[in-house]
């Protein structure tokens, strides 16, 4: 069907081409792909040349006003009441002389019943000439429908800031999770939620909301998850109502539809919100919000991850600054205490809250420098600092190093010690042996023996010397062995002071062991050891003489032996320092009477190693007591310490 034109026409017209259920419209490549614009629309589109007669009539027409197209192409329409007729053709006539007008009318349908409806009319052209004119119909509830819609949305979109406020209030990651969860319920109108975790190849649920809590931890393989599907599309959201019967998520009841948001951290991949629909259908705007809630669910993980991250960092922090062995103090810019460890407040003996806020009791070493400083409890510390250069603080690491300093000092006084004790004695030997090598025949017999002699003894007190600093070696490096066996102790007392009053004219030996002495267990050769040197120590400490008493007797399961002398003593905080490696104390007159410290060392050593122990303390009346305590045979399997 073709229509008559007028002169004032294009000269090419539009013929009448039925589109999609509409009949033929324009002629071209283009074809299709108009005829698929137009039957998509859903507004009723209707074309008309300058007379007013249809040359477009499309399906969404067909179904606003009730005639097919075939009905309506090449004629008027009938579709504008009588008394609209002016309004209509004034609305024409606007356009016509330029711009677009939308109002909102009254229209016809076929059965005769009025539609509310929008207008939209704009110029049809062809080139710079009005063709005709476009009217684009909806029926006006739609535009109701479409506020309350955006309205809807306008209220959700609210409510969706208020909801990111919420999680990002809570910085506990599970916490957080949840609440993502419970959130996207309501958004959306789910019926249920849950927020899935990547992990690697692995996928692992962390939080669900309105399902089992028996479902929180399950894993699945990602590779034949929705979110695998999700993440190959490219896009954030993503829409599955099939295949639903194997998923774990089918254990909510009637479950149909399953809306999936993609969270990104850092940008990258972090986990999936699951929107489940068992009741309602999800549309285009929960769709939107559970993308948006998706997105801000990343930043609220992220940020929660960052936070933990840091809580952990700090813990990890506090946990070395706590445990640390060293003092750790951390100064201010204006070099006032913030941090003091409690390694800081023992080294020190000066507590966090009395420091706190003041200068460290130490100078500061310059950067890159360590400084050596003696506090005033006599302690020595070895401090050394670094600025943090972001802050403007300054860390400061220090340790006790007094007993370093002590065992540097106590070597140092070994090595001289030992040097002195070596060289007396073999200045005489080389002494008398030179002198019996140049004059041999010029000395008589006793005096050939009186070099011999001499030369005897200074041979024993070296080799006693080297004995003393094997047995001092082995002890030092737990390489001491002795052999655990029942034998007599009292034999080995006597033995011991068997021929020691002869020692001495200024010196007293009296031996009180009572009848029917235990037998004890131990090494009795390292037991010899052990008294003669408590024995020689007892003659060496007391100059001055006088009385050297040895007593025995049986103590809870074990033998305990004391050795007594009235001499020059030790003081209380030296009884036990005596029997460290090369110390000498100086209290009292004992410093004078050398040795390289290694004594009473070898002595502990050895009772220690046979299950015993000794100790100094003080005799009444002055002096020292030696007390050796040692297992009674009676008393095997026992690992009872007496001290």
């Amino acid at each position: 069907m073709t229509a008559a034109y007028r002169t004032d026409r294009p000269t090419h017209p539009p013929r009448h081409v039925h589109y999609g259920g509409v009949g033929d419209q324009w002629a071209g490549s283009d074809d299709e792909l108009a005829r698929a614009v137009l039957d998509s629309s859903p507004n009723a589109v209707v074309a008309v040349d300058r007379d007013q007669t249809v040359l477009v009539w499309n399906e969404a027409a067909e179904r606003l006003f009730g005639w097919k197209a075939a009905e309506m192409l090449g004629r008027r329409a009938p579709i504008v009441p009588a008394e609209l007729i002016a309004e209509h053709n004034a609305a024409l006539e606007r356009v016509r002389t330029g711009g677009q007008v939308s109002v909102r009318t009254k229209r016809l349908d076929s059965a005769g019943d009025l539609l509310d409806v929008r207008v939209d009319i704009s110029a049809l052209r062809l080139g710079s000439a009005v063709a005709g004119y476009v009217c684009v119909h909806h029926l006006a509830r739609a535009d109701q429908v479409a506020k309350t819609r955006m309205a809807r949305r306008a209220r959700l979109v609210r409510r969706l800031t208020d909801v990111v406020g919420d999680i990002n209030s809570d910085l506990e990651l599970s916490a957080v999770l949840d609440r993502i969860s419970a959130s996207l319920t309501e958004l959306t109108g789910a019926d249920a939620g849950g927020f899935v975790l990547i992990e690697g190849e692995r996928l692992r649920l962390v939080s669900t909301y309105e399902l089992p809590d028996d479902l929180r931890g399950t894993t699945t393989d990602l590779r034949t998850s929705l979110v695998d599907r999700l993440l190959r599309t490219g896009k954030t959201v993503l829409l599955e109502s099939s295949g639903l019967d194997d998923l774990v998520w089918a254990r909510l009841k009637g479950l149909h539809t399953i809306a999936l948001g993609l969270a990104a951290v850092g940008g990258r991949p972090y986990g999936a919100l699951y929107a489940l629909f068992a009741r309602s259908t999800p549309g285009h705007l929960e769709l939107e919000l559970l993308e948006l809630l998706a997105g801000h669910a990343g930043i609220a993980v992220g940020n929660a991850v960052a936070y933990q991250e840091a809580v952990r960092q700090r813990a990890h922090e506090r946990a070395v600054f706590d445990a640390s062995a060293d003092g750790i103090a951390v100064l201010d810019e204006a070099g006032r205490v913030v941090r003091w460890n409690p390694a800081a407040a023992e080294i020190t003996a000066i507590p966090e809250e009395t420091v706190l806020g003041g200068p460290p009791p130490f100078p500061l070493p310059e950067p890159g420098e360590k400084l050596t400083f003696q506090l005033e409890t006599g302690r020595w510390l070895d401090v050394v600092g670094a600025r943090i250069e972001e802050t403007g603080e300054v860390v400061v690491d220090f340790r006790d190093v007094t007993r370093a300093k002590e065992l540097e000092e106590a070597k140092d006084l070994f090595l001289a010690t030992t040097s002195h004790e070596l060289r007396t004695p073999i200045t005489i030997v080389r002494g008398f042996a030179s002198t019996l090598d140049a004059r041999w025949d010029k000395l008589g017999d006793l005096e050939r023996r009186a070099a011999v002699h001499t030369i005897a003894e200074r041979a024993r007190s070296l080799g006693q010397l080297m004995d003393h600093l094997l047995l001092g070696a082995r002890a030092g490096a737990d390489e001491l062995k002795v052999s655990i066996e029942e034998f007599d102790l009292a034999d080995r007392i006597h033995a011991a002071t068997l021929g020691l009053p002869v020692l001495s004219d200024r010196h007293r030996v009296e031996v009180a062991i009572g009848d029917g002495l235990p037998r004890v267990l131990g090494d009795a050769l390292a037991t010899d050891i052990v008294l003669g040197q408590l024995l020689e120590n007892a003659f060496k400490y007391s100059p001055k003489g006088g009385l050297i008493r040895v007593e025995a007797w049986p103590e809870d399961g074990h033998v305990v032996v004391v050795v007594d002398d009235e001499g020059v003593g030790i003081a209380a905080p030296d009884r036990e320092r005596v029997f460290e490696r090369f110390v000498q104390v100086d209290s009292g007159d004992r410093r004078r009477f050398g040795g390289v410290g290694l004594g009473l060392y070898i002595v502990r050593s050895l009772a220690r190693a046979q299950g015993g122990d000794v100790s100094a303390q003080p005799r009444p009346g002055g002096g020292t007591r030696m007390r050796l305590v040692l297992k009674g045979a009676g008393t095997i399997g026992s690992d009872t310490p007496m001290r």
